[in-house]
């Protein structure tokens, strides 16, 4: 069963970070290919790394893991072969290992962040007790006769 409070704490859910992530690695190589990244690869590479890092800190392992590999699979088929097939040579296993890393740091980094707010959370959250009630005031003395007020009773 899922952990809700780690879910709530993230920024995205695991529902909307894997399309989010999918649209914002096709615009990345969108604009890396109008740079010129046709001519120089690393170009649509350099794109996708802060893409796949904000996306493993701000959603769930799941959907950071799949959209690292749709961003690979975009990279390799339209970056590194043109017409959408998927290329397999060093280039593209060195850029795997480039979405892999920048995966991995993006894990990290989110966990420390969320690690570091719930525990400045819990350290500045005040623990401040309750104010006791007020005893009732005493209107019988212990042998039951009434007490007056400034006579105090024996």
């Amino acid at each position: 069963m899922r952990n809700r409070a780690t879910t709530r704490e993230r920024w995205l859910p695991g529902g909307f970070g894997f399309p989010l992530g999918c649209v914002a690695s096709v615009v990345a190589v969108l604009a890396a290919e109008l740079a010129g990244a046709t001519a120089r690869p690393g170009y649509a590479l350099a794109a996708l790394v802060p893409v796949i890092l904000v996306v493993a800190a701000a959603t769930s392992v799941t959907a950071a893991a799949r959209t690292a590999s749709i961003a690979w699979a975009v990279y390799s088929g339209f970056v590194l072969g043109r017409a959408g097939q998927l290329v397999f040579d060093a280039t593209a296993g060195r850029a795997a290992l480039v979405l892999g890393a920048a995966l991995g740091a993006g894990l990290l980094g989110g966990f420390l962040v969320r690690a570091v707010r719930t525990a400045r959370t819990h350290l500045l959250a005040a623990d401040v007790p309750a104010p006791r009630p007020s005893p009732e005031p005493r209107t019988r003395s212990a042998a039951g006769t009434p007490v007056l007020p400034g006579n105090p009773a024996h």
